[in-house]
């Protein structure tokens, strides 16, 4: 079965599908529900193929989600068939009158699971959140990502009709973000602390940060490929914004073969070449100069030390020396007495 990327498959619209516009424009998820979700999974299901299931909670302004807090839910689910589980819905409905009584103002928006991917039961789960909510969004937490990228993807459910089929649902995939407010952001620097290596420089950061950016870059454009690739061997049917927007990004890419274009990217690497090999020569010339201080300050704390032990070897030389001396004239003096006596 081939899949449109998730991040492509927000704009997938066939022509089977009913036309509406969806309740979420776009999905904000907060640091914090982040957090819990981590938590949530290595409490409960660490080391497993299990996963965690929880609601989610926050509120809607023009049509743009923010996700602000969350908590978790009892649920069980049969390995063998997916279409069997539990949730214990009594749970959450007392969990939600107490977060409820804390701040009136976050509402039941939806719930997350830790997938990471959809699962055949959670059109189930979704409609029983939907007794609660009217437009319940899903927001898959990957806790354990291998992907560079957001770790978070939103979908919510929609009715779907076919041709000649019966009306079913499905899920309709919802652009995500991460944000965070000004304490919030506080928080996670004050976090980032402890889990970063501070010892690192910051151009080792800076490299770090670009050689991801690089790999997330090639991700994207190997499931650009991978998708005209089913497009064009009629796998999967031609979407004509998706076409045209992969168009627009192709024109906008630079004409590198124009000379002036090539000499002004050979001049810019050269001089940052140039910084950095001149950088590095400095930084190994103080390296040098650092070693040698280093070796004369050892050889002058040996000298010292061997200065030192010189003059307590003569002063012991010289208490012997004033002890047998002593005794020597010691000697005499008892005889002299004995002779007498």
């Amino acid at each position: 079965v081939w899949r449109l990327p998730c991040w492509l498959a927000g704009q997938m619209s066939t022509s089977m599908e009913a036309e509406q516009s969806g309740p979420h424009k776009k999905v904000v998820v907060h640091p914090i529900v982040l957090l819990s979700a981590v938590d949530h999974y290595n409490r409960v299901a660490k080391n497993t193929k299990k996963r965690v299931v929880g609601m989610l909670l926050g509120e809607t302004f023009k049509g743009v989600l923010d996700v602000t807090n969350s908590y978790a839910v009892p649920f069980e689910e049969d390995e063998r068939d997916p279409n069997i589980w539990f949730l214990d819905h009594s749970f959450h409905e007392s969990m939600f009158s107490m977060f409820k009584k804390v701040n009136a103002r976050e509402k039941l928006v939806g719930w997350y699971s830790t997938g990471p991917k959809i699962r055949p039961g959670d059109l189930q789960i979704d409609q029983l959140v939907r007794r609660y909510t009217s437009h319940p969004v899903m927001v898959i937490i990957d806790v354990k990502p291998k992907e560079l990228g957001i770790p978070t993807e939103a979908y919510y459910a929609v009715e779907e009709i076919l041709e000649g089929k019966q009306q079913q649902w499905t899920f309709k995939h919802v652009p995500s973000e991460i944000g965070a407010l000004e304490a919030e952001e506080v928080g996670v620097e004050h976090l980032l602390r402890d889990v970063k290596d501070m010892t690192i420089s910051t151009l080792a950061n800076q490299v770090a940060q670009k050689l991801g950016s690089l790999k997330g870059l090639a991700s994207r454009l190997s499931e650009i490929d991978a998708y005209l690739q089913n497009v064009q061997s009629g796998r999967m049917p031609v979407n004509h914004r998706i076409i045209y927007q992969l168009q627009d990004v192709f024109n906008l890419l630079p004409n590198l073969n124009v000379e002036e274009l090539v000499k002004a990217f050979a001049i810019k690497t050269n001089d940052m070449m140039l910084a950095v090999y001149l950088s590095s020569i400095i930084r190994s010339v103080v390296a040098l100069h650092n070693l040698i201080n280093n070796k004369l300050h050892n050889k002058e704390k040996e000298a010292a030390v061997d200065s030192e032990k010189d003059v307590k070897a003569i002063e012991s030389k010289a208490d012997k020396n004033e002890k047998s001396d002593g005794k020597a004239k010691s000697i005499p003096i008892d005889k002299e007495n004995k002779s007498n006596k």
